[in-house]
């Protein structure tokens, strides 16, 4: 037996205390603080090099034959006795025959967990421990990552300070509470159930999360509420951080008996689900944005699951990601809808939430046999057309009418001259969307992810750090939370690799956008025949076949050919053959039109557009001091106004005519100095 201790890393929280907001070490904060500050280091998704390979399932499998180790398939895990349970424990459990199979492994990537002593590790840990291996000599256990003591001091801290509301000692205070978070058809019977508390000085719901078979707390969720003109926005906090948190809200009250569960994205669902119905339910720690591969083997037990996650579209392609994950032969889910909003909606308005949960569709089917397997699906599209199009961008307004949005499942080819600033901009097309909440791969293969970071920090703090080097930590606090992961290739590699590292990060984070910069760079192993464009469009297909598979957007840079300088770029311009343009759904096509007297003016073309034929052409002005291509540079804006309006710029500042409105870098996020509408046309294939 061995021991092996991960270690955790505090996350900061800000709680109102004395009339201002402060942190741990007492400094005031604004009223409205930015994003927790944590102190880690975000996660770099390992480069699979051969031989070294991923296990599949049928090695495991094997393995476990070949030790004479017993297992049950599960659904998304196998079954097996626990190594790691102490002999007091077995004998307690040899009573029940299905409880000695304790240790779960992932089908998938091989992580174990033991559901008794919370042991949990790699599949090279497993085996190293079964083979007595190494580290496998020691005694001891590979134990789950706990909350380190600043944490724990902090959870219960907040916990012990924490009153259920119908405690509380104002009943107006307690009604205002009910009121702002949407409770006030919610029983405090049901609050008792979920243990369920209030933070007064916060003004946040206080979920707690238990250790799985006991009742020691192991952290805490705070709901805050805000308002804002079209309604409430819910603030999250919790401890510890977000990535570690998994916590199946709901947990404690499922029984061994039970095998049919509705999953939720918020805590307040469940409440109303469980009151309404009384059926099992839970709630996922990070609502849409994933499902982590280390909650599985909770859900093992239930032979029905139903996912019922929001109102909208984006809910919608989240739940079917996630059934992917745990069989889908065994989900199904409610689909969005005027008559089906979210769980706690429905119960406001008096919808009776079982029969909501009738109409929840499968998840899986064998093959569409007519329309009517369809025909919520397109009514879903019809009525929700601006979802339907996608994630929008924030920065590039223009790219929005052509588009429409960015949608899962398509590919996408980028190209553009040497040196026009190809990787500059698609790092800032990318970082739009992840600020936006899509989860995203960066493949740079042909610069540092170090250099690639910093470019896209600029970006998003729109300003040059090493000229405000105090400001670092704050923006770089802010940046780690989104969620961005880096591969850690560079250089010429494999498609199969690469391949793999991305099937790897759609299980494990939920990831729904790649960008692969270049494919020049991908040619690896293949480069060595002798047709290289017949190695080139077999990496196109690969990538076609993933985002297709796997309902991930895929962004691929391709170099074009040599063409003449004066001569614009066109979609037969992309290097290789024509296979690159007819599998990509968009096609972008940088231009820069140089000048004999200096720089040239850059244009974005979009040549291809199979959602809805729109294409066309929108000017871009890069701002040397942000790296980006969405915000104009001050001063040149502000020479172009004198220029054209012979210095009358002051008069038409003052007028609030358009484009006045646009001279500040720091409040014109997506638009450009002097508006115009892109020149846009209809495809014709």
């Amino acid at each position: 037996m061995w021991l092996l201790l991960r270690r955790a890393y505090p996350l900061r929280i800000l709680l109102p205390l004395r009339g201002e907001w402060v942190g741990r070490r007492g400094l005031p904060r604004s009223l409205a603080p930015g994003p927790p500050r944590r102190r880690y280091r975000k996660e770099a998704l390992p480069a699979l090099e051969i031989p070294v390979s991923p296990v599949t399932t049928t090695e495991i499998r094997q393995y476990l034959r070949a030790h004479g180790i017993p297992f049950q398939d599960g659904h998304s895990c196998l079954r097996a006795p626990s190594p790691f349970v102490v002999s007091s424990d077995i004998k307690n459990e040899k009573k029940d025959a299905p409880t000695s199979f304790c240790l779960f492994i992932d089908k998938t990537t091989g992580h174990f967990l033991c559901m008794t002593s919370l042991a949990e590790g790699s599949w090279e840990d497993l085996q190293a421990s079964v083979e007595g291996r190494g580290d496998g000599a020691k005694e001891g256990v590979l134990l789950r990552e706990g909350p380190e003591a600043e944490d724990r001091e902090e959870v219960l801290r907040i916990w012990n300070r924490a009153i259920p509301l119908w405690e509380l000692p104002d009943p107006e205070e307690a009604q205002l509470a009910r009121v702002m978070f949407g409770l006030t058809k919610v029983t405090d019977d049901t609050l008792r159930r979920f243990s369920v508390r209030y933070l007064r000085s916060a003004r946040s719901l206080v979920f707690p999360w238990f250790t799985p078979g006991s009742s020691g707390l192991r952290g805490l969720k705070l709901l805050g509420a805000e308002g804002q003109e079209n309604g409430v926005q819910y603030v999250e906090t919790t401890i510890p951080r977000p990535s570690v948190y998994h916590n199946l809200f709901g947990l404690p009250l499922i029984s061994r008996r039970d095998t049919e569960v509705v999953v939720t994205s918020r805590e307040l669902d469940s409440l109303a689900l469980s009151q309404s119905t009384g059926l099992p339910t839970l709630s996922l720690p990070r609502g849409t944005v994933c499902l982590p591969p280390a909650l599985l083997p909770y859900l093992e037990q239930f032979r029905r699951i139903v996912f019922w996650l929001g109102d909208d579209l984006r809910s919608w392609e989240a739940a079917k990601l996630f059934a992917r994950k745990l069989n889908p032969k065994r989900c199904s889910l409610v689909r969005p809808g005027n008559q089906q909003p979210r769980p706690l909606e429905a119960l406001n308005q008096g919808l009776s939430l079982s029969r909501i949960l009738r109409t929840a569709l499968p998840a899986w089917h064998k093959s569409i046999v007519s329309f009517r397997q369809l025909r919520e699906e397109v009514l879903g599209e019809l009525s929700n057309v601006e979802q339907a199009a996608g994630v929008r961008w924030s920065r590039f307004p223009d790219l929005n009418r052509l588009l429409k949005g960015h949608r899962k499942g398509e590919l996408t080819v980028f190209t553009g001259p040497t040196g026009s600033g190809k990787t500059t901009f698609i790092s800032e097309y990318a970082l739009d969307l992840c600020t936006q909440g899509v989860n995203t791969l960066w493949g740079s293969f042909e610069i540092s992810n170090v250099r690639l970071a910093r470019v896209m920090l600029t970006q998003f703090a729109v300003t040059r750090l090493e000229e405000q080097l105090d400001k670092y930590e704050e923006w770089a606090d802010r940046f780690e939370d989104l969620p961005l992961y880096f591969m850690t290739f560079h250089g010429q590699q494999s498609i199969r690799s690469v391949i793999d590292t991305m099937q790897h990060a759609v299980y494990v984070y939920d990831v729904c956008h790649v960008v692969i910069d270049n494919l020049q760079f991908m040619m690896g192993q293949e480069q060595l025949s002798s047709d290289r464009i017949a190695a080139q469009d077999y990496i196109v297909g690969a990538f076609r076949k993933f985002a297709t598979d796997n309902s991930c957007h895929v962004t691929l840079v391709i170099h074009p050919r040599k063409e003449d300088d004066d001569k614009e770029l066109q979609t037969a311009s992309i290097f290789g053959s024509a296979k690159a343009s007819q599998e990509a759904d968009n096609v972008l096509i940088l231009q820069d039109r140089k000048l004999v007297t200096g720089p040239g003016k850059r244009y974005l073309q979009v040549s291809k557009n199979r959602f809805d034929g729109d294409v066309g052409v929108f000017p871009l002005e890069f701002n040397k001091n942000s790296l980006t291509f969405s915000i104009p540079p001050k001063s040149k804006a502000r020479l172009k106004k004198i220029k054209d309006d012979n210095g009358l710029v002051a008069k038409k500042s003052s007028s609030g005519k358009k484009g006045a409105a646009h001279q500040n870098p720091e409040t014109c996020l997506g638009q450009d100095p002097n508006p115009a509408q892109p020149n846009t046309s209809k495809s014709s294939g």
